[in-house]
């Protein structure tokens, strides 16, 4: 178990804080080293994109063991509650998982989530007995609707999905986490590693990230700044830093000077 502690989801644990997605890579090899180097213990899968249902054809899962990593599919892809439902059912009835990263897209230029039907999506999953990721916007109140609706995490964007543009409004965010009973895992916008270490120093729990890794000239390298920017901002947090001041302050002590 890492030294900073495990992230728990409902009554699942997790060894890291990272959690990784699996498109945009070269290959399922490349996704696999790249897994690896990132020390990540759970990936998400888009139901709709990725061959994971049919096993008679190459299969990421033949390159991500299921017994050793936690599968988290998503509904990506879907722009409607219903559209995610079904998928979030499917990948059950096909044994994956009771865990789903609920996602209900309400634009498509934006990606940016469409928050009322991704409520009503949660609620009737979260009766269904799904372990409910759902992924919003940095909206406080609307984090607030979905954790009262069930859902084991919340997982407000930093940013728009892909941007690269790290985190846009950290208040925001500390309010979510403040108001918060269960897990807020940033999902969405992260670029680097100085990124992914600012959303741990706040105080996230978690950070999910693709594209960061994915979309690097060297995915590999990637992965692993990532596993260390999460570790080392986590304890960074644990640690507390020290206030900010508008001056300067002596790390020497002035006793015993030579005058």
């Amino acid at each position: 178990m890492s030294a900073e502690g495990p992230l728990k989801v409902s009554d699942i644990t997790f060894r890291s804080r990272l959690i990784v997605g699996t498109g945009k890579y070269a290959s399922f090899e490349e996704t696999k080293k790249a897994v690896e180097a990132s020390g990540a213990d759970c990936v998400t899968v888009a139901v709709r994109r990725v061959n994971i249902l049919n096993r008679t054809e190459e299969n990421l899962l033949d390159y991500i063991d299921p017994t050793i990593y936690k599968i988290l599919p998503n509904t990506a892809g879907c722009y409607t509650a219903e559209e995610a439902i079904r998928t979030a059912r499917l990948a059950r009835s096909s044994g994956i998982s009771d865990m789903i990263k609920l996602e209900v897209i309400g634009d498509q230029k934006n990606l940016f989530p469409d928050n009322e039907a991704l409520l009503e999506a949660t609620r009737i999953l979260v009766k269904e007995g799904f372990i409910v990721l759902p992924y919003t916007n940095d909206d406080p109140i609307m984090a607030k609707k979905l954790e009262d609706a069930g859902a084991a995490v919340v997982m407000p964007l930093a940013a728009p999905i892909g941007s690269g543009l790290g985190i846009r409004n950290p208040y925001n965010l500390r309010i979510i986490m403040e108001n918060a009973s269960v897990p807020i895992i940033v999902d969405a916008g992260v670029g680097t590693a100085s990124d992914a270490a600012i959303a741990m120093e706040l105080g996230c729990d978690g950070i999910l990230m693709n594209t960061a890794i994915a979309g690097a000239k060297n995915p590999i390298q990637m992965a692993e700044a990532m596993n260390l920017s999460v570790r080392a901002g986590r304890l960074a947090y644990l640690a507390g830093r020290i206030p900010r001041k508008l001056y300067a302050q002596a790390s020497s002590p002035i006793e015993g000077m030579i005058e």
